[in-house]
């Protein structure tokens, strides 16, 4: 009887051949993505985005496994047009992804779920980072005006945009004592 059980069981993929399990998702069978698997910012890229992932909808999609809406548009940075995506979960903007050459160059990550390797994320204090700015940051310029940027310690391709409250003098960056309270707003990963 188990082996007419087994029989059963094992006949739709002899039926099937090889194409049946092609079409297996097998990472979704590791018991460590049962629970859903989390996005990570890595030199590489955005999970699954990378210098590489063309900046088209479908290939955007398929990188991001389809857990994100997303929505395109068009603005100018340094006097260019650049294509950009917006990845939105739950109607909040989550990623901003532009392009250059019809690829990945730069991604914006606004999502709290999403941290490094080290897992600094959105929110993550000055202090949890850095001790002193200097050598690390400079003041942010453009839409990210009155924030500070910093590179994030031994990556060539994440910086972190740090905001919070002060009231000195636009453009210059606040001293250290000010800084150490303010909080990641801007994860960010650039060719």
């Amino acid at each position: 009887m188990k082996s007419l059980r087994l029989l059963v069981c094992a006949l739709p993929l002899a039926l099937g051949g090889c194409s049946t399990l092609s079409a297996v998702n097998w990472s979704a069978a590791n018991p460590w993505n049962w629970f859903g698997s989390s996005t990570e910012v890595s030199e590489q890229g955005v999970g699954a985005l990378t210098s590489t992932t063309a900046l088209e909808e479908s290939a955007l999609n398929d990188a991001l496994d389809g857990d994100y809406r997303l929505r395109s548009g068009m603005k100018t940075a340094d006097g260019k047009i650049v294509r950009y995506f917006e990845a939105l979960k739950d109607d909040k903007v989550a990623l901003v992804i532009n392009g250059e050459s019809g690829t990945v160059s730069r991604i914006d990550v606004l999502e709290e779920g999403i941290a490094t390797a080290s897992d600094v994320k959105i929110g993550t204090p000055f202090s949890d980072v850095f001790g002193k700015a200097f050598g690390h940051c400079v003041s942010a310029t453009g839409d990210d005006i009155g924030s500070v940027l910093c590179k994030a310690p031994y990556s060539q391709h994440i910086s972190y945009l740090f905001s919070g409250d002060w009231r000195g003098p636009q453009g210059l960056m606040p001293p250290d004592d000010t800084l150490k309270n303010w909080t990641i707003s801007k994860i960010i990963w650039q060719r």
